[in-house]
């Protein structure tokens, strides 16, 4: 494989990279990352320390970060390990070239990162950095299917070094992270809520985070605390794709000066990520407050929400927590300015970090509870358009939790701290709050038509459990509650308005098979699995939602309901609603029904399918009152060119009466 030396360019549109049926091999090329230019290689060796591997703009790319002893030219090195012989790397693996710069005094050395871009789906990769002659150690991760459902870990505040004692709080860090994937050794990414160390420029924290091996076979998704904002290291050990690093993103409004900040995003199947500086919030500090984040993730979402199926926001300062922090003026100030926004741009789901406990909201739209019926603890939720669900991560490495507090009589919306009237323990605002003085991390399992989110214990009341081995006590019980167990779970189902949102997973020719699923409750259709038929297309069935029509109406005045598809997407990828065909039925006799003409897929007579408006029942004029439910069968065929992916289109259903 060959490497080039072309700069992509900044703010580039996403495009998916998937293997289809037409699709060309994929290669690696060159994508270099921000910062200054890498000097000339220099005679003298360098340590590598540090290595960490990171999140790429979407599951094609993965970047990489490390520290170097000595300003010398470096690069990445990657290949398929199927690739390697005998640990040696082949003459013809991939090169990325370094960029970097200077540390600050307090780190020493410089740091150094890349980006991995072109890989293959289902692939195990091999990787070094360094030179020839001055490698790393060899470090290897997996891709998996580039389509489809996926599990990610979220993890709350390590905060190494908080507790007084770094190396339990080391070992705490250590024991979470390697239990968190021996239990879900195929999760996808990992998640940060923010406050990686205590102390923003300590290295020796930083290489206490660091040391999990697991961090360098997963992509981190870093978020950046309050305890990581006052100083650099945070931006010379984590590379971010597609940041925005202006000085209305930083607190004090100036990236040159000694803090970290700014904001990013990418997209990992079908879910859009963005992540927040959050203590950039008052504009009295100098940068651009709430107002500039929400300006960046409304851009983000106007220029990217149609690529992804979901909107995940990640960021440390928790709005709707339970302990020590839910009262904090910084944190109203912030729940007022972004639970208005985020409800009007339809974001899912919001992780965060700062309270080091536990707690997920309810369904929160406009800074108030969405359903006054939702009750504490329910397992499904079903938020309405503008519905958000917040959730607090506890501590991850058990260096530091805080307790939970009470309710006052500040309010029940807004930025109130009130009680709930169906559980006054809490704040009205959390369905679930939590806190046994053991680690946790928080599971997301991704799938078409639900987010499953899970709270899970990565620990006990026994070691390693700093703060508890320091003297605080525990109500966890090993027997009742051992590692592994469910602290919270629930699942997130969308709401798809008024119309029948429609998803097909389009596989590869065979081998393989094409899935249809349509999504949603309010309208979830599903037409199971389609087959390659003839060598040439795909084909597809099932039925829609049964229609049911009520007509009490004395005139007696003839009705209709027709309906008709718009294109299928996924993100960029597309196919014309034409090919979908359908076969109108009348399930229950009343109100004057009488069926709609069978419509047959473009693909068998060059037509126009159901991409037109097309009759599903009728009735006539002097028609008996009363009801009829309506249904139809749907037929997809498509050719075979059609680029695998998760498609998704809107069936729209219109009613006329006289």
């Amino acid at each position: 494989m060959k490497s080039s030396t072309k700069r992509q360019a900044p703010g580039s549109v996403r495009r998916r990279a998937a293997t289809g049926a037409t699709a060309a091999f994929l290669g690696l090329a060159v994508a270099l990352g921000s910062g200054t230019a890498s000097p000339a290689a220099a005679a003298e060796s360098a340590t590598l320390t540090g290595v960490i591997l990171g999140v790429g703009a979407n599951e094609t790319q993965r970047t990489v970060t490390w520290y170097s002893s000595a300003d010398t030219a470096q690069k990445l090195q990657v290949a398929p390990t199927t690739a390697l012989v005998n640990g040696e790397f082949p003459a013809d693996a991939a090169n990325f070239d370094a960029t970097g710069a200077a540390n600050i005094a307090t780190s020493g050395g410089f740091n150094r990162h890349a980006t991995i871009t072109g890989l293959k789906e289902h692939t195990a990769y091999s990787y070094r950095v360094g030179t020839e002659g001055n490698w790393s150690s060899t470090y290897s991760f997996k891709t998996q299917d580039f389509e489809g459902d996926y599990d990610f870990l979220f993890f709350g505040d390590p905060q190494i070094g908080s507790s007084g004692n770094l190396a339990q709080d080391q070992a705490g860090w250590q024991d979470t992270v390697d239990v968190s994937l021996a239990a879900n050794p195929n999760a996808e990414l990992l998640l940060s809520g923010g406050d990686q160390v205590e102390t923003a420029n300590t290295e020796s924290q930083w290489n206490s985070f660091l040391a999990p091996d697991k961090l360098r076979q997963y992509p981190w998704a870093p978020t950046i605390g309050n305890h990581d904002v006052g100083g650099k290291a945070y931006e010379q050990h984590f590379t971010t794709p597609n940041t925005d690093r202006s000085g209305p993103l930083y607190s004090n409004g100036n990236p040159a000066s000694n803090t970290s900040g700014g904001d990013y995003w990418y997209i990992y199947k079908d879910v859009l990520f963005i992540n927040l500086n959050s203590n950039s919030y008052a504009t009295s500090q100098g940068g651009g407050g709430d107002a500039a984040h929400i300006k960046y993730v409304t851009d983000v979402i106007n220029q990217h929400g149609a690529e992804a199926k979901w909107k995940v926001l990640t960021y440390h300062h928790a709005i709707y927590s339970p302990a020590s922090h839910a009262k904090d003026s910084d944190n109203k100030v912030r729940r007022v300015d972004f639970s208005d926004a985020f409800s009007k741009l339809g974001v899912d789901l919001v992780l965060q970090g700062h309270d080091h406990s536990y707690s997920r909201s309810y369904e929160i739209k406009n800074g108030q509870k969405a359903n006054p019926d939702e009750k504490p603890g329910a397992a499904d939720l079903y938020p309405g358009p503008g519905g958000v669900i917040y959730v607090t991560a506890n501590s991850a490495s058990g260096s530091k939790y805080y307790d939970i507090t009470k309710p006052d009589s500040s309010g029940t919306s807004g930025a109130g701290n009130g009680a709930d009237p169906q559980n006054p323990s809490n704040y009205w605002y959390n369905s679930v709050q939590n806190q046994e003085h053991v680690r946790t991390y928080v599971k997301v399992e991704v799938r078409n038509d639900k987010l499953v989110v899970e709270d899970i214990r990565s620990g006990t009341c026994a070691a390693p459990n700093s703060e508890v081995e320091q003297g605080m006590s525990c109500t966890n019980t090993a027997a009742g509650q051992p590692v592994g167990s469910t602290v919270d779970k629930f699942q997130v189902h969308p709401n798809h308005g008024t119309g029948q949102d429609l998803q097909v997973n389009v596989p590869n020719p065979a081998p393989g098979e094409f899935g249809w699923t349509i999504d949603g409750y309010n309208g979830l259709v599903d037409l199971g699995t389609a087959q390659e038929r003839n060598g040439d297309h795909f084909e597809a069935s099932g039925k829609i939602n049964p229609i049911t029509v009520s007509d009490s109406r004395r005139s007696l005045a003839p009705w209709s309901i027709s309906a008709d598809v718009g294109d299928f997407k996924d993100g960029d990828k597309t196919f014309s609603g034409s090919y979908l065909g359908w076969s109108p039925y009348v399930l229950d006799q009343g109100a004057g029904a009488t069926s709609g003409e069978p419509v047959a897929s473009g693909y068998d007579d060059n037509g126009k399918g159901l991409s037109v408006s097309r009759g599903l029942a009728h009735a006539d004029q002097g028609h008996a009152r009363g009801g009829a439910k309506l249904g139809a069968d749907l037929g997809l065929k498509i050719p075979d060119s059609v680029t695998k992916g998760g498609y998704r289109a809107t069936l729209t259903i219109t009613a006329l009466s006289s």
